[in-house]
């Protein structure tokens, strides 16, 4: 295998994962109590943490095989998505943060925010990583647009029922 090949391989959507990462374990301890491992999973049905988990892995783990590029209009657009979703991620975490007890942060729209903004950066990955590594496979951006529609579903009734426990 050449360097070029590899190389090409390291160009990867993964990259546009470490940032939301690196952000979630520098500050999860952070966040208000609801959303501490412990009282965040709690009592959550099967029927919700386990295609939660296992769509988060896979929306997780499709990036490595999403080419990352942003020559085309479209990845140029899915760049502006992703920095705008991830924006918007952050600045719901940080309001949660700085502010727990604030109307925001203890509203519905709030307290569930980092649930649903993710919709925006995942929108761009897939925008961005339009192409698959794996020959054969027949990969189009609606593909993990779909998987991540459905983890984010299922993060959002988790989210949901834990709001409901009162924030």
């Amino acid at each position: 295998m050449t360097s070029s090949k590899i190389l090409g391989y390291a160009c990867n959507c993964f990259w546009l994962l470490l940032p939301i990462l690196i952000f979630n374990l520098l500050f999860m301890r952070h966040l208000p109590a609801a959303y501490q491992m412990d009282i965040f999973w709690k009592a959550i049905p099967k029927e919700i943490s386990l295609p939660e988990n296992i769509l988060r892995m896979t929306v997780m783990i499709l990036p490595v095989f999403m080419r990352l590029g942003i020559s085309t209009p479209s990845q140029k657009l899915g760049l502006a998505l992703y920095l705008t979703g991830l924006l918007a991620y952050f600045a719901s975490w940080t309001v949660l943060i700085v502010s727990p007890q604030c109307a925001w942060s203890t509203s519905g729209i709030g307290f569930m925010a980092p649930a649903y903004t993710p919709i925006v950066w995942l929108l761009g990955i897939g925008m961005i990583g339009d192409e698959f590594f794996l020959p054969g496979v027949a990969f189009k951006p609606w593909m993990y647009w779909a998987l991540s529609a459905l983890f984010l579903v299922f993060h959002n009734l988790h989210t949901a029922l834990v709001y409901s426990r009162g924030v």
